[in-house]
């Protein structure tokens, strides 16, 4: 019943006037960047964040909330007329999309797009509201055991993609540099070997 409750007070929060404002101006500035090409959601927010240093947290997080969804969506805009991803998650767009845009069908392309982004945000966030509670009690429960398997199964996932070459597979998984030294000496001298 906690749960509930706490949805409920959500709610209350959500719909006052003034984080609805800030809402709808989020997603209206996060939509006009997201169609220019190279900024993306992380450059507006960056750019856009000392605007909430008067405001209140709660509606300060709404309001990048809005720019970083409107921002997802702007980047369709460009994909379906101009072949150009305003972001990189809208560069699959511009495979059906702007083809859609040759042959005449652009409005119903962006339509598509619209709907698309406003359903799976939709879903995603009430998904999260569900979810979030027992992935925390599951991310709490791990220990060393669980992150030595994790350690593990990405070497080995490494060895598998590097079945050519073992640069190619360190060049593809950045995040190798959080393992510890014992490992980094073994793909060296894996990599002198060769």
């Amino acid at each position: 019943m906690d749960f509930f409750g706490n949805i409920l007070t959500g709610f209350q929060i959500t719909f006052q006037p003034i984080n609805l404002l800030y809402c709808f101006a989020g997603c209206f500035i996060g939509t006009l960047i997201g169609v220019l090409p190279g900024i993306g959601p992380s450059g507006t927010i960056s750019i856009l964040l000392p605007v909430t240093f008067k405001i209140s947290p709660v509606t300060s997080i709404i309001f990048l909330s809005g720019i970083y969804y409107g921002a997802m969506y702007g980047g369709s805009t460009t994909s379906i007329l101009v072949n150009v991803p305003g972001e990189a998650a809208s560069a699959v767009t511009c495979l059906d999309g702007y083809q859609m845009a040759r042959q005449g069908r652009a409005g119903p392309a962006l339509g598509i797009a619209a709907f698309g982004s406003f359903i799976a945000g939709t879903l995603s966030v009430i998904a999260l509201m569900f979810l979030s509670y027992p992935l925390s009690k599951f991310a709490l429960a791990f220990g060393p055991p669980e992150y030595t398997a994790l350690i593990i199964l990405g070497i080995t996932i490494l060895t598998y993609l590097a079945q050519k070459s073992l640069v190619k597979a360190l060049i593809m998984a950045p995040c190798m540099e959080d393992l510890p030294p014992p490992f980094w000496s073994m793909f060296r001298e894996k990599l002198l070997q060769r």
